[in-house]
């Protein structure tokens, strides 16, 4: 076994909740009158905290109206996590099996902790993770201290640790934090801005990361993603 740790993201490396963020980012920019942005500007800023990702979008907006802003989207988002967003396909599976070979796991999010306690009580996730950081309790993303925080919480050793995100964020926040990364392919950033950060696989699938981690081989007989020995081609 090469990793004891593995520290997940959650928006769009374990649910699939991608979409949904950028249609709250949008309606909450209508609701205090900010101009519409693009669905793919939206997307590249997830994995922020909420208010990083608000500024970044809209640098010259006073701080009374990003906070207007980010009051929207909490409004907005709690209204559409009435129903709760989906799991990728083979997350379930992957907890499984990285409980079952003694690996520890958290989270390292952008949400914020009401947030993801709100989510963990919807779906009953919570149990699988040892540890999770919030955007609120924090430093954000790419600050290396929330991969710092949850290795030193956990006693373990940041070579041993793996770090597992959708987004540029989330691979710079392990490279800083001198941790292992692979990033997923299916989530917000493409994967050309991801490779930038030297992940060790992007994967199409999120069990492809067991051979990595376990040596076990993923359920499916599929190519759910490709080493970094060479270039990946975006």
């Amino acid at each position: 076994m090469n990793y004891s740790l593995v520290i997940f993201d959650w928006d769009g490396t374990l649910m699939d909740s991608t979409g949904r963020i950028v249609s709250c980012l949008a309606a909450a920019a209508a609701d205090v009158a900010l101009p519409p942005l693009p669905p793919e500007r939206l997307c590249s800023i997830i994995g922020l905290g909420l208010f990083e990702a608000i500024r970044e979008l809209y640098p010259q907006a006073p701080e009374p109206l990003v906070q207007a802003m980010r009051d929207r989207y909490a409004v907005h988002f709690i209204a559409a996590e009435a129903t709760p967003s989906a799991l990728f396909e083979g997350v379930l599976e992957t907890l499984t099996a990285l409980r079952a070979h003694g690996v520890s796991m958290a989270v390292a999010t952008g949400k914020s902790r009401r947030g993801l306690d709100r989510v963990w009580s919807a779906t009953g996730l919570g149990h699988w993770f040892d540890s999770s950081r919030c955007a609120d309790e924090t430093r954000s993303k790419p600050h290396p201290d929330m991969v710092l925080e949850l290795v030193a919480e956990l006693g373990h050793e940041p070579a041993r640790t793996l770090m597992v995100g959708d987004t540029s964020f989330d691979l710079e926040m392990a490279q800083r934090a001198s941790v292992d990364r692979v990033g997923v392919t299916y989530g917000a950033h493409p994967p050309e801005q991801l490779a930038l950060y030297q992940p060790l696989m992007l994967l199409e699938r999120i069990d492809g990361l067991l051979p990595l981690v376990t040596g076990a081989r993923p359920q499916q007989d599929i190519a759910t993603g490709v080493a970094l020995n060479e270039p990946v081609q975006g």
